[in-house]
Order: C-alpha cells, then structure tokens, then sequence
C-alpha cells in the first residue's frame, strides 16, 4: 500500500481542482510537484499518454485527467467529507456538462488570450466574456452552483479563480465587471480554506501566462 500520491504543478487550474477535492474530503497525500520543462520519468511513466499534470498515485495505480480525478476522489472515499457530484442522475449529466464546457471553452478562450493578438486575442475576449455569462446565468441566484452545497462544478470552476486575473491583465478586460454574480460567486469560493489554500497568488499566474506569451503557440497546455 502506497497511500495517495499527486504529481503536481503549483499553477495548474487542473491540479488545482484535485487539490481543492482531497482537501474536502480530507484525504491525506504526498504532493510531488513536477518540472514541466524536465519531465520526470515518474510523470511520464504515469501518464504515458498525455505526459501532462494532474496524475493522481492511488496504492500505486495512476488516475489521469483533473475532471475523472475528481469523480474517482468522490467515488473512493464516499464517507469522507462532502458528495461531490448530485445523486440525482439529471442533476449529475448537468454538472458534467458544465464542467466539459468550462475546460472546451473558458479554458480554451483564456489561452487564446494569452496567447494571441489583434483581432484574434480580441475574438478570444468576446467569447469569454459570453462563455462567462453564461455561466451566470446557470449559477442563477443559488450560492454555489450546487445549489446550497459546493460541488463538482463548483471545484471544475474556482480552480481558474487566480487564472482570472491573468487574463484580465494579458486582455486588458474585466470578465468580473461584465459578471458581477461570478466575482461574488469567487469570492464565496475563497471563503472555503479548501479552496483559499489551493489557489495560488494571482500573480504567479500573472507571471507563468507572461512565460507562455514568450513561448507562443508551441506551448499548448496553461499548465
């Protein structure tokens, strides 16, 4: 038996949600943060596909993908802290589904602003402040996006709370002033010592969105 084990990079949004996860539910690990530039074999050995961060080390069998992570921390220690994901099956496929559109379009947006110009970054702000809104709109008037109890779609979200501020610098925009219902939202997140421990200094993401202008398009993942 090898405990739980998470290859980690300190910035990442998607090591930033399963950070967030084995906080709520308590679940003590080894965090092993990685060189991105140096990938360790450890890495590459786990997640031979990708070669990408988040990997979760469960007794020495590998869990890869943030999102799937998640879901499996929820699913392998049901009795520890708060059920993640509704119970309702409904209510479930709804939370997937904004959490696949938070990593198909927020994300996506935000690396666009990142790293384009002209028109395209342009573009990219347009699209994100849209993209945001509609978020808003399914958050509705409820605390968190599970209603009363923060959840999955909740963690798929406030891991790019800091990475907000980055692209409002590298934009030169306010996604919070077009979405007030978000800031607060944001806020409240920040209350939870879950999620205040895990997310970095906005300007750490500041600094790494100026190291991956530099690179350009080669570098195809924020974290």
């Amino acid at each position: 038996m090898e405990g739980v084990k998470l290859l980690d990079f300190l910035v990442s949004p998607f090591a930033i949600r399963v950070r967030i996860a084995l906080a709520e539910k308590g679940v003590e690990y080894e965090n092993m943060v990685q060189d991105l530039e140096e990938k360790s074999e450890l890495l590459v050995g786990s997640n031979p596909i990708y070669e990408q961060v988040p990997v979760l080390i469960h007794d020495g069998k590998p869990i890869c993908e943030s999102l799937i992570i998640v879901q499996y921390i929820d699913e392998t220690w049901p009795d520890k802290g708060p059920t993640f994901l509704p119970k309702d099956p409904y209510q479930r496929a709804h939370a997937r589904f904004w959490a696949d559109f938070i990593d198909k379009k927020i994300y996506v947006c935000g690396q666009k602003i990142v790293k384009t110009k002209g028109e395209d970054k342009e573009k990219a702000k347009e699209e994100m402040i849209s993209n945001m809104k509609l978020l808003e709109k399914t958050l509705g008037n409820e605390p968190f996006f599970g209603g009363e109890a923060f959840g999955y779609l909740d963690i798929s979200l406030i891991s790019f709370g800091s990475w907000f501020h980055a692209f409002e610098f590298e934009g030169s925009f306010s996604i919070m002033d077009a979405c007030p219902k978000i800031l607060e939202w944001v806020n409240r997140c920040k209350e939870m010592k879950s999620v205040s421990e895990a997310l970095p200094d906005p300007k750490a993401t500041i600094e790494y969105a100026g190291f991956l202008k530099q690179r350009g398009s080669g570098s195809n993942r924020i974290m």
